[in-house]
């Protein structure tokens, strides 16, 4: 909030994320804070071309910061942002989006005409924070190698299965149910979100559903866009393009494989927690586990990659790089621990288990939480 306050020069300031992380919140704080300003939500308005709005509000008005929420919705936004930019200097624009995608396709060069900045879901940390009132220091991963975390890091593990079970996302704090919430955005999404920012037609919709379902209800390891297209009777084409869709909406991760070989398909896992709309507590925790890495990485911006053997033998799960070097790392399952890592020759070695406590040698999974 205070970032976005202070913002200086000519630059539109655009919000993006996933849908109920507190994007239009934030828009209406900073409504309450700002002097003539006008707040809308842009999937309400009805033939309204952004910058005539601007233009009228600017001249009868005086409004000179336009907080207009998921501009998505609007056909042809990025070019009414480049018109408001250019006619209109006294006019400043911050707005919100829930499909990255809408801004990739864009047909305009905005990036000297705005700053982005991705709001995300609580990482574990966060969530700590808000729900206990207790800050914490992020912890590097080199620090969670390490065991050197401190006892309130440890104490607060307790929290973990709830946060895994829809704690990441602020409505959590007051919504008994979350899972039931986030169940009605993920509505949203495949009903209006993709629509509006991808040329798909009804029965695409209905098909990229059907994916969502069959990604959701599968193992980890036998996903990807070739599985997904064989269930759906599809081509590979159109199933990758269906996932990059969910990718782009915050709904599914991408994880390429680690290595060159460009034959190797992507492995696709779910955003926190996704997967629990489709499987049991019970029987989706393995794949949660993943899901919750994958997002706890991207969270920290700390690239990592897939590991598969090609002779068939056990591997650990991810390669993670990182300024002091690559670290190769198990989440812990039963059955599962450093057996894995033979043959890997990588010096910084971790597995990261559930229950850590009654494993040798494994670290806390929440502790990846902590990094951001």
């Amino acid at each position: 909030m205070a970032t976005l306050l202070k913002e200086q020069g000519r630059c539109f300031v655009g919000i993006v994320g996933p849908r109920g992380v507190g994007k239009t919140v934030i828009l209406k704080q900073l409504a309450a804070l700002t002097d003539r300003s006008f707040y809308g939500s842009i999937d309400t308005f009805e033939d309204v071309a952004l910058f005539e709005l601007a233009k009228v509000l600017l001249e009868k008005q005086g409004i000179r910061t336009l907080l207009l929420d998921e501009i998505h919705f609007q056909p042809g936004f990025d070019g009414e942002l480049k018109k408001i930019f250019d006619f209109l200097p006294d006019v400043h624009v911050v707005f919100t989006i829930s499909v990255a995608l809408a801004l990739q396709r864009s047909a305009f060069d905005l990036s000297r005409r705005v700053r982005l900045i991705r709001l995300l879901p609580f990482s574990f940390r966060e969530y700590v924070r808000f729900r206990e009132g207790m800050t914490l220091e992020g912890l590097t991963l080199d620090a969670v190698g390490r065991g050197d975390w401190t006892p309130d890091h440890a104490r607060y593990g307790y929290l973990f299965d709830e946060y895994l079970k829809g704690g990441l996302y602020p409505f959590s704090l007051t919504e008994p149910d979350p899972l039931n919430v986030l169940r009605s955005i993920l509505g949203t999404v495949l009903q209006r979100d993709i629509p509006n920012v991808a040329k798909v037609t009804y029965q695409d919709v209905n098909l990229i559903g059907k994916a969502l379902t069959f990604i959701g209800r599968s193992d980890v390891d036998g996903v990807n866009p070739t599985t997904i297209a064989n269930n759906l009777g599809i081509t590979r084409y159109k199933a990758a393009e269906y996932v990059d869709l969910l990718c782009q909406a915050f709904i599914l991760i991408i994880v390429d494989p680690a290595g060159t070989n460009v034959l190797r398909e992507p492995k696709i896992l779910m955003q926190v927690p996704y997967r629990m709309l489709f499987r049991s507590w019970d029987d989706a925790l393995g794949a949660v586990r993943e899901d919750f890495f994958a997002t706890a990485m991207n969270m920290a911006n700390i690239p990592f990659h897939y590991l598969k053997s090609t002779t068939g033998r056990k591997t650990p799960d991810f390669w993670l790089s990182t300024e002091s070097g690559d670290w190769v790392v198990e989440i812990g399952g039963p059955g599962k621990g450093r057996s894995q890592f033979k043959g890997i020759r990588v010096e910084r070695k971790m597995v990261l288990a559930h229950d850590a406590a009654s494993r040798r040698n494994a670290k806390p999974l929440f502790m990846a939480g902590y990094l951001a």
